[in-house]
């Protein structure tokens, strides 16, 4: 059983769900980073997904744009990336999944990702633009490592590409609740039900559903018919504002113990 698979079988046996944040590495620096994976962890994450920054995210938002082209002025790349969360793995056990697309993660070498990304303490990887009938290479190098390979399903997936990424995912299912890119939203899309549900009929991995989900209210409402809430877009958009103070980790950590203030 994998890192990320325990992690939600000890939510399952507790009879809690679970809480999946994204930052994106390098946003505002690295150093900062390896602090905010480890205050994420404090605050009640289940995973950590880590974002690596991208020239062109297509499916991202605004904020997480913006943030991207933040980490991007510093001129790193995926070693750093992983060095920064082989540093953060020191002080936390929490699941790390790297987040990216898969353009960077070629030009790195997909074999000698999957090792460095086993040495570094990463526990899976989700490739937005990667298709599934598309993965056999990469899905077994990374198994080879232990890794888990991460997808993503929307309200547009047809049940027999549901059915495709169930034989190939491990971990979770990412379950997107509306068509469009990230970002908050005022109110969760009545689509991520449904999706989670049709998602469930194909496999019996937990499906966190993410996209649009920015305060408290929303993370229970998830948590009814999801084993996890993925909130990115809310806590980045206050990375950036409390960006150059002094508490920003301890900030973002408050805020994020604000999001589960209903945690079950």
């Amino acid at each position: 059983m994998s890192k990320i698979s325990e992690a939600f079988a000890q939510l399952k046996r507790e009879g809690k769900k679970g809480f999946i944040p994204f930052i994106t590495a390098g946003d505002p620096d690295l150093t900062t980073t390896c602090e905010l994976v480890v205050e994420l962890s404090l605050a009640g994450a289940t995973v950590i997904e880590l974002g690596v920054p991208f020239s062109d995210p297509m499916a991202d938002g605004p904020v997480v744009q913006r943030a991207s082209e933040r980490a991007l002025r510093h001129g790193f790349g995926v070693k750093e990336v992983l060095e920064t969360a082989a540093k953060a793995r020191q002080r936390t056990g929490t699941p790390i999944v790297l987040f990216s697309y898969f353009n960077p993660l070629l030009q790195f070498g997909i074999e000698r990702l999957a090792a460095e990304a086993e040495r570094a303490g990463v526990n899976g990887v989700l490739a937005t633009d990667l298709a599934p009938e598309e993965s056999s290479e990469f899905s077994a190098a990374l198994k080879a490592h232990d890794l888990d390979l991460i997808f993503l399903v929307a309200p547009t997936s047809t049940d027999a590409r549901l059915q495709m990424i169930a034989e190939r995912a491990s971990g979770f299912i990412y379950a997107v609740s509306r068509a469009g890119v990230t970002g908050a939203r005022n109110n969760i899309s009545a689509e991520a039900e449904k999706l989670v549900s049709r998602v469930r009929k194909f496999s019996e991995l937990p499906v966190a559903v993410g996209f649009g989900i920015s305060n408290s209210e929303q993370v229970t409402q998830t948590w009814r018919y999801a084993d996890a809430a993925v909130v990115g877009s809310a806590i980045v958009a206050e990375i950036e504002r409390t960006t150059g103070a002094s508490d920003l980790v301890q900030h973002i950590g408050d805020f994020t113990r604000g999001l589960l203030l209903n945690i079950a």
